[in-house]
């Protein structure tokens, strides 16, 4: 008998994401039909996991990508015609349990067209020179102690402003008295 890994799932009006959560899977095998049809197997400790889901439209098998990683899978399924779908299988009803929502990667169709900080689906990390070593964390300490540094000075100043004019204001009553 064969297990469901948990499937993440958000959209575009142009694509569909799903997310297969199952860490360090293996023999990882992916189909798509241009009818919508959606079916993935893999292993994992000696166990079969599958999924075979009828999505809600057509779909571009061409366009459509996927990656296999450590922790997951992810696929990036292009839509047929570009539009958004009221659900994502084709039946109608409560969808499967292992079927959830990617609330990371969910946006509303009304916010489509505004650009998410988190979307960096057209970014190309490789270019980018970020090895670490630019970055020297010694010389970040030193500008916020600095920073530091003189807010301690800023209160001191004004803890030895409070205590002179404390102890003149004790001067004066011990005059009067």
């Amino acid at each position: 008998m064969s297990r469901h890994p948990t499937v993440k799932w958000a959209q575009r009006s142009d694509k569909v994401y799903l997310t297969i959560e199952l860490p360090e899977a293996k023999d990882v095998k992916l189909k798509l039909e241009p009818e919508g049809m959606f079916n993935f197997s893999a292993t994992k400790d000696g166990n079969t996991y599958e999924i075979d889901i009828e999505l809600f439209d057509k779909i571009n098998i061409e366009e459509s990508k996927s990656s296999i990683g450590v922790r997951s899978i992810v696929c990036s399924i292009m839509k047929a015609e570009k539009k958004w779908w009221g659900r994502l299988l084709k039946q109608e009803g409560k969808p499967p349990a292992f079927l959830k929502v990617d609330w990371d990667r969910w946006i509303d169709e009304d916010d489509e067209n505004e650009k998410s900080e988190a979307d960096f689906d057209d970014m190309d990390f490789s270019d980018l020179g970020m090895g670490g070593n630019d970055f020297d964390m010694d010389e970040f300490k030193d500008e916020e102690g600095e920073a530091t540094e003189n807010e301690d000075k800023e209160e001191a100043a004004a803890e030895k402003e409070n205590k002179e004019e404390q102890s003149l204001t004790e001067d004066v009553e011990e005059t009067k008295a």
